[in-house]
Order: structure tokens, then sequence, then C-alpha cells
């Protein structure tokens, strides 16, 4: 039987496109079709393959192999010089690089004349690697072929090209039932699979995304649960509206945005964010101010590290300031508080547990949100100031973003082995830009959390 491609993905390789987007489950032929059309465009015209993956030490780690197959397959191992390192045709003088991004970003820098850019496994692309290859593939009618099974709907390479693609992208989803070449031994491994585990088939070989990494702080299902709670969960005591509280998030540097979020109680109920340069602090602290005053807020919690530190000082002189509006502290890095209460049923005492006051920022908001979530999902009872919920009346791309980035950074450790949330150096790192909105909502809800633990006053922050 004559070799073929697969069918379904004919439109897909027709159509002209800069970004050529492939994602879905397992067996179902992404990469392998790329192969042989790669093969087949090679014999064609004259063209150079940038074929990447994240991590690559030798070039069997990549496509390479496949490559190889897909031309002995198809019988034109006699048009091709075929070496243990490169992959080149005879007639056109068509070649494939073979790369790791993780090693040789700087190297594939300073390449020329890429027609198509091939990124395998590309769930594990990052930003900061995107913003080197994007301009490097230059050509006139050069093509990116992004293939991926999706991990996490947290991913760069998810939200960049499959929930928001860019112009002069084609994105396709392909699963295993789109694979007419599959053999029944592999078929009833998928449907054993389906039977054993259904979240895990989806993920797996219907290529749904999961909603968070088990290391994350906060779970993607908790706070999507969390959403309107407050219209849907009845607390066992107490009220979710209450004090209103405004966190401020204050930008670093020139690449980072300011950020507000406004809460009534145990409801987040206004997002805001916003560019300004170190220069204008005054101008941003006054638009921080502004917005607690219009939500009606009675404190006005910020970020003290760093730049943040001057900006009690700006909103003192605002004319005609609210003193009824009080503003106060938050020192992400400083000492945990009540250092020797003990935390939850971990047996263990706060200063034991957590690394610094971030950390059990985060931990608390984290433990309201799982509560909510217990709540949604099972109907038991909390109090109200022992969940969170989010109006969906926020602005709504600003309530997509809080989402992601509640989700994103991860558990870390410090060398006592008490807990601590991924930096922000580490977030980009995976190509994860600074949370912003994350952090001015921990800081708008922590307010409260800790008074009530240590009774301290926060002004003393």
């Amino acid at each position: 039987m004559k070799p073929r491609l697969n069918p379904k993905l004919k439109k897909f390789w027709r159509t002209r496109a800069r970004n050529r987007v492939l994602h879905g489950g397992r067996s179902s032929s992404k990469s392998w079709d790329a192969a042989g059309i790669a093969v087949q465009f090679a014999r064609m015209a004259k063209i150079r393959v940038l074929c990447t993956r994240q991590f690559q030490n030798k070039i069997t780690e990549s496509v390479y192999t496949l490559l190889k197959i897909q031309i002995e397959r198809f019988g034109l191992m006699n048009e091709f010089d075929i070496t243990n390192t490169s992959i080149k045709h005879k007639t056109t003088g068509s070649e494939f690089l073979f790369y790791g991004l993780w090693r040789h970003i700087d190297e594939i820098k300073s390449l020329e004349s890429i027609d198509i850019c091939w990124i395998e496994e590309a769930h594990n692309l990052t930003l900061a690697q995107w913003e080197v290859l994007e301009p490097t593939v230059r050509k006139q009618g050069s093509q990116f072929w992004v293939i991926f099974n999706p991990k996490f709907a947290t991913d760069f390479v998810y939200k960049r090209f499959v929930v928001n693609p860019p112009p002069d992208t084609i994105v396709q989803q392909i699963n295993y039932l789109d694979n007419p070449f599959l053999s029944e031994t592999i078929l009833k491994v998928i449907e054993a699979k389906r039977l054993e585990d259904h979240d895990d088939f989806e993920h797996i070989y219907l290529g749904v995304p999961r909603d968070s990494d088990d290391r994350v702080v906060i779970k993607r299902s908790w706070v999507m649960a969390a959403i309107d709670a407050h219209k849907t969960v009845t607390p066992s005591s107490g009220t979710w509206s209450g004090p209103k509280t405004t966190g401020y998030d204050v930008a670093d540097d020139g690449n980072d945005k300011n950020a507000t979020t406004s809460v009534d109680g145990s409801i987040c109920i206004d997002l805001d964010e916003w560019n300004a340069d170190t220069d204008e602090l005054g101008k941003s602290s006054r638009r921080a101010y502004n917005t607690a005053k219009r939500v009606g807020a009675s404190s006005l919690g910020y970020d003290s590290i760093g730049v943040g530190a001057g900006t009690g000082s700006h909103i003192d002189s605002i004319p005609d300031a609210d003193a009824s509006l009080k503003h106060w502290k938050f020192n992400a890095g400083a000492g945990v508080i009540a250092p020797k209460q003990p935390y939850s049923d971990t047996g263990q005492k706060n200063g034991e547990y957590f690394s610094n006051l971030k950390a059990q920022a985060w931990w608390e908001v984290a433990d309201r949100f799982r509560n909510t979530y217990i709540a949604v999902t099972t109907g038991r009872s909390f109090p109200a100031d022992q969940m969170l919920s989010i109006s969906s009346e926020c602005d709504s791309k600003l309530l997509n973003q809080l989402v992601d980035e509640l989700a994103t950074p991860l558990r870390d450790f410090d060398l006592m082995s008490r807990v601590k949330v991924e930096s922000k150096k580490d977030l980009s790192k995976r190509g994860v830009v600074s949370p912003n909105i994350a952090d001015s909502f921990i800081i708008a809800n922590i307010r409260g959390l800790i008074a009530k633990q240590s009774q301290v006053i926060f002004e003393a922050l």
C-alpha cells in the first residue's frame, strides 16, 4: 500500500499562514504528519528547516529520527544525504537543522534564511524564547510550525496560540479519533485509560489542558469555583460583604505594571492595571488612592518593598486626602506573623512552616479558595471570612488574567525546608510575566486574615 499522510490535515497544510499550530492528544499523528510534509517540501524547492525543541542534548532527541523514518517510508532514501548530524536533499539543497532551545537560543539568533521553524513539544516554549524566534525567522514567506500536546491552561504557548492566536495563524486541534492509521492495540490501550481515569484520558488523548500544576500554591479549579460564589453559597456565619480594602502592587521597573484589587469583605469587586514609569510613583499612588475612594474602601494596603517604599508619603501629599482612608505597608519579605501559633492541622508553627510573610499570605488565601471550592462542589458550609468570591462584573480581561496569575506560581522551599512562593525571577524563566494583579489581590485579602490571627496593628508592618 502506498504511504499516505493524514487526510484530516490536508486543508491545514494547504492553507497559507505564518503560524501553523497543531495541538491535541497523543496518537493523533501531529508530528508524524509534520515530518512527512517537511520531507515533501524539501523535495520541491530549496528550504532550510529549523527543527527545535526545548531540551535536546543529542540529535537522537530531536525530530531527526522521525524525519528519517518518513524518508525511508516514502522510498526516498536515495534522494537524501543522511549523516549522524544532518539531513540534506541531494538535488534541491534543502537542509534540516536541529537545535535545543534551552541551551542554544543565543546561537539560533544568528541563523539566516530559515524557511520553516518547527517547534516540537512546544508546550514548554517560553515568552522569552518566542521573542527571540519570531524576529529571527524573518525570510519572506517563512513559517512557524507549533506542535504540542497541551499541558496546562496557563502555559504561554496555549494562551498565545490557542486561546488568543495572533493574525495569520491557522490553528487545528487533532486527536486520536482523527487518526485513521491507529492499530487495534493502541485503540485498546486508549479505551482502557478512558475507563480507568476519564480526566487522565481527556488530558492525554483528547488534548484537554490541566487546570493547574500539582505544585501550584492555588489551584485554578479553586479560583474558578470562587467566581460569583457569593451569589450561590450561604456562609455558616458572617456575611460575604464587609469592610472594603484596596490592595496596591507597585511596579518594580519600566517593564512591570501597577495593579490594584478592591474587595468588599470577602468579595473581589474591582480590578485595575496600568503602565507607569518609576518616576511617576506619585501619579500611580493617586490612581490607587482614587480607586480606593471610588469603591468606598476604608484602607489601602501597598507593597512597600523597593520603589513602593515611598507610596505612603505620596498618598499623604495628595491635596485634601481623606484622613479616614488608612494606608498600610505590606512587606512580602518580612517575617511571618504570630510565628509561634500553629498553622492549620500541619502540626507545625507558622514560623516553622512559612519562609516569609509572602508565603504566609499566599497560603492563607489558598486556604480560603480551597474552602470556597469545597463549599461550591459539596455544599459544606464555612464562615464568610474563611472563603473568597470574585465578582464576574470585574473587567473581563483582567478577570481572566487574575485567574491565570493566581493559579501560576509554584510552591518552593528555602534552605530550612520552609515553604515559599515561586519568585518573579523564577516565573520569568518559565516565560511568565510578573503576577501584578494576583499580588494586589493577595494584599487586598491579607489584612483581615493576619490581623485576625495575631491581633497586630497593620500600621506597624
